[in-house]
């Protein structure tokens, strides 16, 4: 199993590990619609960042399920100098599809954040595989995919040397490690 993929210029990477920890210029948060702070890799991310993300995240008055919003990365140390909040959806098993696009969508709004930024290295969590119950079986390979598609739209024109998933488990490793070696 492979855990690195070549697209153009870009190294798509899977790791486990701490996202606080990626030493990205930007890590993806799990975030909820309202930002505030949830579980799991939200808590995280909020508490490495201190108090002013939370000012920060305020000002934006919310965020769509499918969207991102992209603020500083307050405490969490350099390289990391953004943190891209990716609202990813409720899975809902009778809208598959919806959920799904939307996660796509969630990705692939992070990436395009990412490149308004000309960042050089952006680290993914699995989004929604946690208190929203996406099956990470089914989230890995939308997750890999859009990345990819996303990449190979750019043209070699894109500003991301590194899209790093940062997995928390041994499992959700070797998932996402199943999934790259299926695409």
């Amino acid at each position: 199993m492979t855990d690195e993929l070549r697209i153009g210029t870009t190294i798509i990477r899977l790791q486990q590990g701490d996202i606080v920890q990626a030493a990205t210029e930007a890590i993806v948060n799990a975030a909820n619609s309202s930002l505030a702070g949830g579980s799991g890799v939200d808590v995280a991310i909020h508490r490495a960042a201190g108090p002013e993300l939370y000012i920060q995240t305020r000002q934006f008055g919310g965020c769509k399920t499918g969207s991102a919003v992209i603020t500083t990365a307050g405490h969490i140390p350099l390289p990391t100098r953004y943190i891209i909040h990716a609202v990813g959806p409720i899975f809902n098993p009778l809208k598959a599809d919806k959920s799904s696009a939307l996660l796509a969508s969630a990705y692939r709004k992070s990436l395009e954040l990412a490149e308004e930024k000309q960042l050089r290295s952006i680290a993914f969590p699995a989004i929604s595989t946690g208190a929203y119950m996406f099956p990470i079986a089914k989230a890995a390979p939308i997750a890999l995919q859009t990345v990819i598609d996303y990449l190979k739209g750019q043209n070699s024109s894109s500003s991301l040397e590194l899209v790093l998933f940062v997995l928390f488990t041994a499992n959700d490793l070797e998932v996402y490690r199943e999934a790259l070696a299926q695409l």
